[in-house]
């Protein structure tokens, strides 16, 4: 089957998402998200205009290891853009099977990454390598769907790699980051571009620049850049005042 085809049906639903979601309009007091009848791909709730889609399930691991990937979206500069340091202190947030979890901790040999998912199956794929290859700079983190489970002013940096869009719970977990990051910590967030139409993949799996900006500035992070050198992704750089 065609890359591309399969780019177009990997998601795997993993959750049936809110009660609520067959409602129209529905939102509680103090509730940060609205709940209407879904999408065809969509889970019917939303945050600030924004419709979830479903989280990949483990099933689809392999996708994430394709032997194209470098090819298709130029990991190797996406990781360049994000500046790590040797002895940087860095969370992988949904790291699935690790894709970028390993190549960060080869850039940071005297720091730390924290591999953070909330599937066990994503965390024993991830064991299992860091067993037959005896790397000592990662820790496996069981997330949960409103925590990362990571201690105050902890980590210099924090990525998400196609994740954010399938949060169920985006207004939690990034205030949790947020109180994780150091002073002037980063936030690298890639995302599928909305706005190319040629970018080959579902549109509730894609983000725009003005809804990623308006999302992270409700939690306080501030767009520094957007580093435009990604065939198919922003690489969006957001700091913590």
């Amino acid at each position: 089957m065609p890359t591309r085809l399969l780019i177009l049906l990997f998601f795997l639903p993993v959750f049936t998402g809110c009660g609520a979601q067959q409602n129209n309009s529905v939102q509680a007091e103090g509730d940060p998200y609205t709940y209407q009848s879904p999408s065809r791909n969509g889970t019917g709730k939303y945050y600030l205009g924004r419709e979830i889609s479903y989280v990949m399930g483990h099933l689809a691991a392999s996708w994430l290891e394709r032997p194209e990937r470098e090819r298709e979206e130029n990991v190797s500069q996406a990781i360049e853009n994000m500046g790590i340091q040797p002895d940087e202190h860095i969370a992988d947030i949904g790291a699935g099977s690790g894709y970028y979890t390993f190549r960060m901790a080869q850039q940071a040999p005297k720091g730390k990454v924290y591999a953070v998912d909330l599937q066990p199956e994503m965390l024993s794929i991830m064991r299992s390598k860091i067993s037959e290859e005896g790397i000592e700079n990662v820790e496996l983190v069981q997330g949960s769907e409103t925590s990362p489970q990571l201690a105050e002013n902890s980590v210099d940096l924090v990525i998400m790699v196609d994740v954010y869009h399938e949060l169920s719970h985006p207004r939690e977990i990034m205030q949790e980051i947020v109180r994780a990051l150091k002073p002037d910590g980063r936030f690298v967030l890639l995302e599928y571009r909305m706005e190319d139409p040629q970018v080959p993949i579902k549109l509730l799996h894609k983000m725009s620049e003005k809804q990623a900006v308006l999302e992270m500035k409700s939690v306080g992070l501030r767009l520094r850049e957007n580093i435009a050198n990604l065939p198919w992704q922003h690489c969006m750089v957001f700091v913590k005042p």
